[in-house]
């Protein structure tokens, strides 16, 4: 199988590319460059003509089986309106990545196409063996089950639904365009790093009033990393926060899942069916 490396936000190290590429061909894939992939202009890995060009091949290419973008950061947005999905959508590929991937992932999601959110290139040598472990189970078609002890905030329940989202802030930054996320009769799973409490309650709200928890399944916490506090504090942890703004819902809630910003960040495929059950002992996850 082929895998089609792209960078299609923020700079990296050639070198975190380079480790990667030799850890997935030893792992049985064929991997292929994207031609800007290391052409570094300012923030970005490239020109924005230039990483809609390295994106644009990955998503024509009939060989392609995967495509690994090798890192977020910002700048995916930016290069979305020059991309055509038609020869994608006669041949799909799975795409994945997290972070500002989560432009991507939206887009796969509007396409009806999953895609996968697990870690990159640019961590993979931080990433817990569960990491790489989860992300080669999905990209051989296997199957993968999550146990782990459930937070005293969880709310119990099961539920068995097709699951969707990523980063927080990416996710509301595209309320109000064509790339919307979606959450009718679907999990969610939300993550996010390096905000303040009030900012991550304050995205939670815009997300409740623009209607996106009315017919939520289930809500699945991922990491939070280095949440702050105010310097009054605001006299709430992050999970209090979420409790509040969820409690009128009846939904299954998990706190502290194994994914995101994190090394533990396991492998979700978002846009398929998962079961995630909750009970006051632990949390299950099956997809």
């Amino acid at each position: 199988m082929k895998i089609s490396f792209v960078a299609p936000a923020k700079c990296l190290d050639p070198e975190h590319i380079h480790q990667a590429k030799i850890y997935l061909e030893k792992s049985g894939f064929v991997v292929s460059m994207g031609t800007y992939i290391t052409c570094q202009d300012h923030y970005f890995s490239a020109s924005d003509e230039q990483r809609a060009m390295d994106l644009q091949q990955a998503f024509d290419d009939k060989t392609t089986d995967f495509i690994f973008c090798v890192r977020g950061g910002y700048g995916t947005i930016r290069i979305m309106q020059k991309l055509d999905f038609t020869e994608f959508c006669k041949r799909p590929k799975k795409v994945m990545g997290f972070s500002d991937i989560t432009v991507l992932h939206n887009q796969m999601r509007i396409l009806g196409i999953p895609s996968v959110h697990c870690t990159m290139p640019s961590v993979f040598t931080t990433s817990t063996a569960e990491s790489m472990r989860t992300m080669l189970n999905v990209m051989l078609g296997q199957y993968n089950h999550y146990e782990f002890t459930s937070f005293p905030l969880n709310r119990t329940g099961q539920v068995e639904a097709p699951v969707v989202g990523g980063n927080l802030s990416i996710l509301c930054s595209l309320t109000g365009t064509p790339l919307e996320l979606t959450t009718d009769k679907c999990i969610l799973f939300i993550e996010d790093t390096n905000e303040s409490i009030y900012a991550i309650e304050r995205m939670l709200l815009q997300l409740k009033l623009a209607g996106k928890f009315n017919n939520l399944k289930g809500l699945i916490v991922g990491s939070m990393t280095n949440i702050s506090d105010t310097t009054i504090s605001y006299g709430k942890t992050i999970e209090e926060v979420i409790d509040s703004i969820v409690k009128e819902y009846g939904f299954p809630v998990c706190y502290h899942f194994p994914a995101g910003h994190t090394k533990d960040n396991r492998a979700i495929i978002l846009g398929k069916k998962a079961t995630l059950i909750i009970n006051k002992q632990k949390v299950i996850f099956s997809q």
